[in-house]
């Protein structure tokens, strides 16, 4: 794989090699990084499917604000894990993880190869690895419990209790993330196991298929550039009017998929709490920062390719060869 001579990546890496694993291949990177039109050429190239990972195309009704693939421009590949799910149903990786199963066996069934094409970095790992989430036992009183404890106190109080059982935990999770919190206290609750320790023993495993791991990427000025033209074509294209009609079906911002990027902060001027110059700008960089955190969380996975597109010129053409050539040369195709 071609890239800038200070950080020429090396072909074995990136690719797991066991010969009686099935083959997988990922495309992943940050938000507007350019992920869907490589994908598709991919896809055409060696015959194959591609499988969201992304945590808000799996909803209807929410097209615009997730930059989902349109009919044109799937070129009639096939596509999973698109519109699933209505934005009042509930989605976790759990169901990712299940689902994205259900899809790759039929792929497979058909003789083609998945590409798992996204920028969620949770959801890649627990497939990719086939994280054992059996964790996810619940204790309903309990966290009823925690929940009226999290609504009669102040935001910081159960993240105290988490720091109190399981420090590492309480590091890595934010104090406003109430859910996750409560997750890791439940854990705890019902385990005696510290979820921390648990997910570092599933953060060693093997990738479970044939695989290769590619990370798109560009200098952060072109990113941050791209980022600011989508939020603008976005609105462009009716992103406000997507938000409303949402509404109008009595979606609201305890959704979690009305949490997403785009709505959370849409739905902040629709309900006048920001004017709409300054939510504009507040969801660009919001995309921002989520594209940083996305790009920190690839640099921490094992055994990943990075895809500098600046080392290309832009010249998608050299860039899907060079992908082709390291699938070839370790047997993924």
């Amino acid at each position: 794989m071609e890239a800038r001579e200070d950080t020429a990546p090396d072909p074995a890496v990136g690719c797991s090699q066991a010969p009686s694993l099935l083959p997988l291949v990922i495309l992943a990177g940050p938000t507007a990084v350019g992920k869907t039109k490589l994908s598709i050429a991919l896809a055409q190239a060696i015959g194959g499917e591609i499988v969201s990972a992304d945590s808000c195309q799996v909803y209807r009704h929410m097209d615009i604000g997730s930059a989902k693939v349109t009919r044109e421009e799937m070129q009639g590949i096939p596509h999973h894990m698109i519109d699933i799910l209505d934005p009042w149903e509930p989605f976790n990786v759990v169901m990712f993880q299940k689902k994205c199963k259900e899809c790759l066996a039929g792929i497979y069934g058909r003789g083609r190869i998945p590409i798992v094409t996204g920028g969620t970095g949770f959801y890649i790992q627990a497939l990719l690895r086939d994280i054992d989430f059996t964790e996810n036992q619940e204790d309903t009183a309990y966290r009823e419990e925690l929940e009226a404890l999290a609504s009669g106190q102040q935001a910081g109080y159960l993240h105290h209790m988490l720091q109190q059982v399981d420090p590492a935990a309480a590091m890595a999770i934010h104090p406003n993330n109430i859910r996750r919190i409560i997750r890791a206290l439940e854990y705890f609750h019902l385990t005696g196991e510290q979820i921390s320790r648990h997910n570092a023993q599933q953060w060693e495993k093997k990738s479970a298929y044939r695989s290769c791991y590619f990370v798109l990427t560009d200098l952060r000025e072109r990113l941050y550039g791209r980022i600011d033209r989508r939020v603008d074509q976005m609105l462009e294209k009716g992103l406000v009017e997507e938000v409303k009609a949402l509404q109008a079906l009595g979606c609201h911002r305890g959704l979690v998929s009305m949490q997403a990027l785009g709505y959370k902060e849409i739905l902040a001027f629709l309900e006048g709490e920001l004017p709409y110059e300054e939510a504009v700008e507040v969801l660009k960089r919001n995309t921002r920062h989520f594209a940083k955190r996305q790009l920190t969380w690839f640099r921490r996975e094992q055994d990943v390719i990075w895809v500098d597109r600046g080392a290309y010129g832009e010249d998608e053409g050299r860039i899907l060869a060079d992908m082709l050539e390291i699938l070839e040369g370790k047997g993924i195709l």
